[in-house]
Order: structure tokens, then sequence, then C-alpha cells
């Protein structure tokens, strides 16, 4: 009966060490798991570091935008350059009928004086190619006959090569389309990364990142002063509508009138003086002549950052009024608040 105790209490003894083994690994991994994550965890950021991330994602997202009004522009042009090939297609294809019904009278003449041209039969066939490519229907046509074949021919080989074009636009177009999206998704990407990070602060800190530059609203008399600055009346007319506009929404993609993403703002206000600018801020920075920032005057388009991304209207006393980003509106703001890149007079 020894022999049978001796390995039951092998057994009981071996499963208690198992066992308390166990519970020593078991607590010493998970005090392990517990001390580990709480030195991996990343430190939350300080509400500057949360502005500095949005600021960076704001600047990258005009940077997008930018791109996606020059890609619309180029969708605008080819599109109403298809329009019009369509229009004038259709121009000619009247033509066209007009000539045929022509043909069709001299083809009845013919008919009724004693039978039909073999010529006219090919030129009246549902396949108007079968004559065009033989010579000798114009040769064997009378002069009115070749006077209106030649019509036809000529409306034929015109259609077709606006047919041709249109083709182009279209996938010139296609491809427009497919880069806007691919901006577009850019832009809500960065904008959206913007929101989520401004969640985690507090609502005066949200407030900070909108009003840190914001300067105290103009009056009457900032207004009429820096218009009166200006060196032309266009110059003045543009300021003075900016002026107009302070406290408008910044709207990514908007050229007003009641919203406005920043090289809209500049467009929006010179069309207002009477001038046509481009869309983008790397297209608006070669509308105009280059002024250095020591000759700057109101009506001036003010730019900055390496890559020209961002666009003011200078107003005076080292300020500037223009569309900051989506947590600001239309507002005073000083030159240096940015990398200066350059500025223009337009007029």
């Amino acid at each position: 009966m020894g022999t049978h105790r001796r390995p039951r209490q092998r057994a009981t003894g071996g499963g208690r060490a198992r066992t308390a083994a166990t519970i020593t690994l078991a607590g010493a991994a998970t005090a392990t798991g517990l001390g580990g994550g709480t030195g991996h965890a990343d430190p939350q950021p300080t509400a500057a570091q949360v502005r500095a991330k949005v600021d960076k994602l704001y600047q990258e997202a005009e940077v997008a935008t930018e791109k996606y009004n020059g890609a619309k522009e180029k969708a605008d042009a080819a599109e109403q350059r298809l329009e019009d090939l369509r229009d004038e297609a259709a121009r000619k294809e009247d033509r066209l009928n007009s000539a045929r019904e022509a043909l069709g009278s001299v083809a009845a003449a013919q008919y009724r004086s004693g039978g039909l041209d073999p010529a006219l039969q090919l030129a009246l066939s549902s396949d108007p190619d079968r004559y065009l490519d033989g010579a000798a229907f114009a040769e064997r046509a009378g002069s009115q006959q070749q006077a209106e074949v030649g019509r036809v021919r000529k409306e034929l080989r015109e259609i077709e090569q606006l047919r041709g074009a249109a083709r182009v636009e279209v996938s010139s177009l296609k491809s427009r389309r497919a880069e806007l999206k691919r901006h577009r998704e850019t832009v809500t990407g960065k904008l959206e990364s913007a929101r989520r990070l401004l969640s985690r602060l507090t609502t005066k800190e949200r407030a900070d990142v909108g009003d840190r530059a914001s300067r105290s609203a103009p009056g009457p008399r900032e207004s009429l002063s820096a218009s009166a600055q200006a060196p032309n009346s266009r110059a003045a007319a543009a300021v003075a509508y900016a002026y107009q506009k302070l406290g408008s929404p910044y709207v990514w993609g908007a050229t007003g009138p009641n919203a406005f993403d920043c090289s809209g703002l500049t467009q929006a206000a010179y069309r207002a003086a009477g001038v046509s600018l481009p869309r983008t801020t790397y297209a608006q920075i070669d509308a105009g002549r280059r002024v250095p920032r020591s000759e700057l005057a109101p009506g001036d388009l003010v730019f900055f950052y390496s890559g020209i991304s961002h666009v003011g209207i200078y107003v005076g006393n080292g300020q500037m009024i223009h569309a900051p980003n989506p947590s600001a509106p239309v507002r005073v703001a000083p030159v240096d608040e940015m990398p200066f890149a350059g500025a223009t007079r337009v007029v």
C-alpha cells in the first residue's frame, strides 16, 4: 500500500508545485505587461503640439487645395472645349444635311428626266465614304453636282475631325476628373485629421488655434486709408472688396461671394475690380509684376511657403487680408506670420 501512496503523494506535490509556479509566472507576466504598457505609452501631446500639428495639416491641405483648384480649372476648360466641339459638330451636321438635300434635288431632277446618275446613287447611299474615295465620281458629275459633292465631302471630313478632337477631350476630361478626386480625398483627409486633433483640446484651446493671430476688426477709417494708399483705382477696389469680406468663412475650393479659400479670395477681389486672375496661387504669382517686400503697396498679392501655396492681399502697415484655414474666417493678419515667398503687383 506504501507503493500506492507514494505515487499519489508525488502527484499531489507536483501539482501544487506546478500550480504555484504557474501563479508566480502569471503574476510576473501580468506585472511585466502592466509595467511595459505604462513605460511605452505615448505621452498625451500638449495643446501647443496639437496646434503645431494642426497648422501643418492645414498647410498640407492648402497645398492639395491649390492642386485641386488647378485641376478643376483645367477640367472646366476641357469640358468647355468639348461642349464647343459638340456645338460645332451639330452645326456642321446641319450643313451636311442641307448639302445632301441639295444632292437629292439634283437626283430627283435626273430621275424625272430619264435616269439617276450612278454616281449620285452612291452619294445618296447609307455609306457615303464609298463615293468620297472615288475620284471618278467628281469627274462624272456635272458642275452643280461637283459643288454639292464637294460640300458633302468637306462637311463629312470636318465632322470626323471634330469627333476625333472630342474623343481626345473626353479622355482628357476623364483624367482631370480622376485627378480632382485624388486631390479632394487628400484635402478632406488632412482636414479630418486636423478636426480629430482639435477635438482633443478644450473649447478655449480650440479658440486659441483660430484666434492667436487675429487682430481687432478694422474700422472704416483703416479701410479707406488702405484704399487711398493703393497705387491705382483697381488695386483700391480689390482692397475695398477684401475689407468687405472680413469674417467670411474659409471653405476650400470656394471663390465667393460668401465663402473663400485663399486664392479664391484674391481672385474674387480682383474680379470685383474688373481684373481677371488665374485660379491658383502658383499661377497668380506670375499674373503681374514682382515687387520686393520693401516696396509693398495696398493691393499687392503676397505669397507664402516655398511651394507658393498661400496668398493674401496686402493692405499696408505690414498687414494683409487673407482666408487662413477652416479654423478661422477671412481676417487681417501680419505678413510675417508665415514664411514669405514673394509679392506681385497685379495692375
